[in-house]
């Protein structure tokens, strides 16, 4: 099911997110393995004045459970999500593939569990819940967040951003505006990395192949970095980047666009 977005709020232009409070939704995989990633994005969300909070009840959003077929197992990750996010307008997350999740997913477990409440609970968070382009777009209406970032990046955009969240261009908008930056086309850019949640456990060999393609490729352009909206896929190929010894370093949407000209 795909939830209804709010409708975007007229921006300030001074500070934009003067007086919106934002829930992060750090998700799991960057609180644990990148937590640079959420605290970047609360750096970009304060900086155009946004009061943002951090809900500890928090936890995953339950996709692996869900894109494995054990929607039973997911029902628990649902409710979390509404208890810990339920009360916010805005709720902002720094992966396409965990928002995509929270929007596509989690009314369908609720209907799946025949609990009907959590269903309405679970389409409501999920209508106000957003990827960080999205909200930095869409909502406060910015594509220059004040970013200097003085590298030569390619981008990657992951499939569940793309296909299931929808970001379409925003992350690209959001890059050609940083200070410095210089942006190249990743060949063959809509290629999956080979991370696919699970299916790079189950399918290894094909994984380390698909990976090994989408590194090649970036190798190509001469990059310094690879940015992507979702550090798993970041993970996945940086894996392979940093074993061939290629140079090219990885990073998030979120920590170039949280780079200001007094940090270069």
């Amino acid at each position: 099911m795909t939830a209804t977005l709010p409708t975007p709020r007229q921006a300030n232009p001074g500070r934009p997110g003067a007086g919106l409070t934002v829930a992060i939704f750090a998700t799991c995989i960057a609180d644990t393995m990148k937590p640079s990633v959420p605290r970047a994005t609360v750096e970009v969300l304060e900086r155009l004045g946004c009061t943002v909070e951090f809900p500890r009840e928090q936890t995953c959003c339950g996709q692996i459970m869900t894109n494995t077929g054990y929607f039973d197992q997911a029902v628990g990750s649902v409710r979390n999500y509404v208890r810990a996010f339920g009360d916010y307008d805005y709720i902002v997350g720094p992966s396409g593939s965990c928002v995509g999740s929270v929007r596509h997913q989690h009314e369908m477990i609720a209907d799946h569990a025949g609990d009907a409440g959590l269903a309405r609970a679970a389409g409501s968070a999920a209508s106000h819940t957003y990827d960080l382009s999205e909200f930095l777009i869409d909502v406060l209406g910015v594509e220059d967040v004040g970013a200097w970032f003085p590298h030569t990046v390619t981008y990657h955009p992951t499939c569940h951003s793309m296909r299931i969240a929808k970001v379409g261009d925003r992350p690209l908008r959001l890059l050609r505006a940083v200070g410095g930056l210089k942006l190249v086309d990743l060949p063959e850019a809509e290629q999956c990395c080979g991370f696919g949640g699970t299916f790079s456990l189950k399918n290894p060999d094909m994984s380390i192949a698909m990976a090994s393609d989408k590194a090649h490729n970036a190798v190509s352009t001469g990059a310094e970095y690879l940015v992507a909206g979702d550090h798993a896929c970041l993970m996945n190929i940086g894996g392979i980047l940093h074993r061939q010894r290629t140079g090219i370093r990885t990073i998030h949407l979120a920590e170039i666009l949280a780079s200001t000209a007094k940090e270069a």
